[in-house]
C-alpha cells in the first residue's frame, strides 16, 4: 500500500515499549522478528500502531501468506516514525483467518510497481511476541462446529466415495466433492459428514459482477478461487442431497455457495425444491445466501417455507454498494425491499457485511449502516472479512465519484458501537440453525 503515512496516523507516543515486534519473511520463506520495529496495521489510508488489545495468538486454522513485491513497514522504537525495510529479500506477511474472527487491520507494507495482484483472501496484520505469532483480530463467534480441526479429516475421501456411489449421476454431488477436496469448502464437506450447514449450488449465472467474486470466470482483479458450476440441476438432484441432510442435528441446507452465481436466478427450481422438502419433512433450516436483487422471487420462496436469508452487502450507501457489487438489472432499493418483505413473512434475515478496515469502520459508513438498520431491521449481522487484494479495492474506492469522508474509528470501535446501538441484533459470523 502506498501514500498512507499522514498526520492522522495513530501512533501512541507513550506506547513505544510494546512487547510485540514486526514480523516478515526472507527469501527462503523463513520468518524474521525485528526487535527494534513495532508492528503496524493498515486501514487503507493510514497506519495504526498495533496495541496489545488488538492482538490475539494466531487462531487455529489460520495460515500465513507472503506478500510478494511488498516491503514490510514497522514503527521505529527510537524515533516513533514508520520505517520501510527496503532489502529486496524481505517480504511483508499477512494472516489468513478461519471464520469466527473479524479482522481489525490490514497488513502494513510498501507496494512496488511490479508487485503482482494478490489472490482473493482476507489479508490481516500480524505481529510477534516471544517467538509466537499474533493476529490483529477479534473473536466474534465461538461456534465449536466450525472449528477447523473438525474438517479435512482422514476419512473424508471415503465418506465422499460412499455418498457418490449411492448417487453416482448427481452432478451437484460431484461438484461438492470437488469443492470439499480441492477448495476445502466447509459447507461442502458437511454434506458428506451429514451434519450442520451444507451447501447446495443451483445457479451457474449471476446478476452482479462483484469485484471480489470467488467464482466469476474470468475474475476482474485476479484468478478466481473456485470454478462455478456450469449446469442447471434437476429437482431430483437437489432433493437427493437436501432430504437426507435435513434429518441431521442442527441441519441447514443453503442455496448460494461459492461455486455458483446468484441462486435467485434459479428461484423457480428452489421454490419447487422447498415445496417438496416441506411436504416430506419439517426438520432443519432452509437458507439462501443471496444479493437479494429479486424481491418478488424471495417473497415466493418465503411463502413456501424459506426459513432464513443472508444478504451480502459491502456498503449500505448505494454508490459504494454499486461500486463493489456492480448489480445488473437491479438496484440497491430492491435489496432493501427484499429485506423488508422477508421480515414481513417472518424469515430470519442476516446481513453478510463484507468488512474492510478503513472503510466499514469509517464514521460516514457506520452512520449509513446505522440509519439503514433503523429503517430496515434485521436479525443478525454476519461479519465477513472481505477477500480481495487491498490495493485493488482501495484504488477503486479512491477513484470513485464520491470520495470517502469522515474519521476512521477502527473495527473494534465499530463493533462496540454496533452492539451498543442495536442490542437485539446478533453479531457473529455463522448462520444459525432455527429448527
Amino acid at each position: 500500500m502506498e501514500e498512507r503515512i499522514t498526520d492522522e496516523n495513530n501512533f501512541g507516543g507513550n506506547n513505544l515499549k510494546s512487547e510485540f515486534n514486526l514480523v516478515y519473511a526472507d527469501h527462503n520463506g523463513e520468518l524474521r522478528f525485528d526487535p527494534e520495529l513495532l508492528p503496524l496495521g493498515a486501514t487503507g489510508e493510514e497506519y495504526w500502531e498495533l496495541a496489545a488489545e488488538d492482538l490475539v495468538p494466531l487462531p487455529p486454522g489460520a495460515d500465513l501468506f507472503f506478500l510478494p513485491g511488498r516491503r514490510p513497514i514497522g514503527l521505529d522504537l527510537r524515533t516513533g516514525e514508520p520505517v520501510t525495510i527496503d532489502e529486496e529479500d524481505f517480504t511483508a506477511v499477512a494472516a489468513i483467518l478461519p471464520q469466527g474472527y473479524t479482522r481489525l487491520f490490514l497488513p502494513a507494507y510498501q507496494r512496488s510497481s511490479e508487485a503482482p495482484q494478490l489472490p482473493l483472501y482476507g489479508y490481516t496484520a500480524v505481529a510477534a511476541k516471544d517467538g509466537q505469532l499474533y493476529a490483529a483480530v477479534r473473536c466474534t463467534d465461538e461456534v465449536e462446529k466450525w472449528n477447523p480441526l473438525l474438517y479435512n479429516s482422514p476419512d473424508l475421501p471415503s465418506l465422499i466415495e460412499k455418498k457418490l456411489s449411492k448417487c453416482n449421476n448427481n452432478r451437484i454431488l460431484r461438484q461438492l466433492a470437488k469443492c470439499a477436496l480441492e477448495y476445502h469448502c466447509l459447507t461442502a464437506q458437511n454434506i458428506f459428514y451429514g451434519r450442520w450447514e451444507g451447501g447446495i449450488p443451483v445457479s451457474p449465472s449471476c446478476n452482479a459482477q462483484c469485484l471480489g467474486c470467488i467464482s466469476k470466470q474470468p475474475a476482474e482483479c485476479c484468478p478466481s478461487a473456485q470454478e462455478r458450476i456450469n449446469f442447471q440441476p434437476a429437482i431430483k438432484e437437489v432433493l437427493e442431497i437436501a432430504l437426507p441432510h435435513l434429518s441431521g442435528k442442527e441441519a441447514i441446507i443453503s442455496f448460494g455457495q461459492g461455486c455458483e452465481g446468484e441462486p435467485l436466478l434459479a428461484w423457480e427450481l428452489i421454490k419447487e425444491a422447498i415445496k417438496e422438502i416441506r411436504e416430506e419433512t419439517g426438520e432443519g433450516t432452509i437458507n439462501i445466501n443471496t444479493n437479494a436483487g429479486m424481491p418478488e422471487a424471495l417473497a415466493e420462496l418465503a411463502r413456501v417455507g424459506l426459513d432464513s436469508a443472508r444478504v451480502s452487502i459491502f456498503s449500505t450507501n448505494p454508490q459504494y454498494y454499486s461500486l463493489y457489487h456492480q448489480p445488473q438489472n437491479y438496484t440497491f432499493s430492491q435489496v432493501t425491499e427484499s429485506i423488508d418483505r422477508l421480515r414481513e413473512q417472518s424469515v430470519f434475515v442476516s446481513i453478510n457485511l463484507l468488512a474492510l478496515p478503513g472503510f466499514t469502520d469509517r464514521q460516514s459508513q457506520m452512520e449509513d449502516l446505522f440509519r439503514f438498520l433503523q429503517a430496515h431491521p434485521v436479525d443478525m449481522i454476519q461479519m465477513r472479512n472481505l477477500n480481495i487484494d487491498p490495493d485493488f479495492i482501495w484504488e477503486r474506492i479512491m477513484k470513485s465519484k464520491r470520495p470517502l469522508t469522515g474519521e476512521i474509528l477502527g473495527v473494534s470501535k465499530f463493533l462496540d458501537e454496533l452492539a451498543r446501538e442495536f442490542p437485539k441484533i446478533i453479531i457473529g459470523n455463522y448462520s444459525r440453525a432455527l429448527h
